[in-house]
């Protein structure tokens, strides 16, 4: 090999080896370049497959899920399916499609109190208008236009986890309605304004 042909096959060589040595060092760009550093590839492709699970347990049926309902930021369509036959009005075996901004309420709750993925018992999921009508009738604190209706709302408690705590976790996070009922030992969440 001429000199000259060796000198240019060692650039072509070590540019990209360069290269790759600064990305995968986690090195920034240089202003106004267009590369990012190698750990913000990284980050981003981790939040694109990082895996989003719940594990709920219906008092009403004895049933349980574990399911990841999400995927980076795309919401899994079968298993949405599941959860809303999962979160049925137990009454009627009616189906309503949830709004699935509330399951990313229940996965951040759980971490919140310092126990990711751990197990949410579910108190009340959808709710018929005719069930809601029905409980209004013998129970005080059922709103007539409850979100349960539209399946926005979900009641629940976390074994393990003081009621107390759940609410002051899930008012800190800010992302819709919180209800607390001591007394039957469950708090509401749902997705509409930010209100207790």
């Amino acid at each position: 090999m001429h000199t000259s042909q060796k000198s240019s096959w060692c650039l072509s060589v070590a540019r990209p080896m360069l290269l790759l040595a600064l990305l995968s060092h986690g090195a920034g760009a240089a202003p106004g370049s267009q590369w990012p550093a190698a750990s913000a590839v990284q980050h981003r492709v981790d939040e694109a497959s990082q895996e989003h699970l719940l594990l709920l347990y219906n008092t009403h049926t004895g049933e349980r899920i574990n399911i990841v309902y999400r995927r980076g930021e795309q919401y899994v369509p079968t298993a949405l399916a599941k959860l809303d036959y999962f979160l049925r009005d137990h009454r009627t075996g009616d189906i309503h499609h949830f709004d699935p901004h509330l399951y990313d309420i229940l996965s951040d709750l759980t971490a919140s109190v310092g126990r990711p993925g751990a197990e949410i018992d579910i108190v009340c999921g959808y709710r018929s208008p005719s069930s809601n009508e029905y409980l209004r009738s013998r129970t005080s604190g059922v709103a007539k236009n409850s979100l349960h209706i539209q399946a926005e709302a979900i009641d629940l408690r976390m074994p393990g986890v003081d009621t107390l705590t759940l609410r002051h976790a899930a008012l800190a996070l800010a992302r819709g309605g919180v209800g607390y009922y001591p007394h039957s030992d469950f708090i509401h969440v749902d997705t509409g304004r930010v209100r207790q």
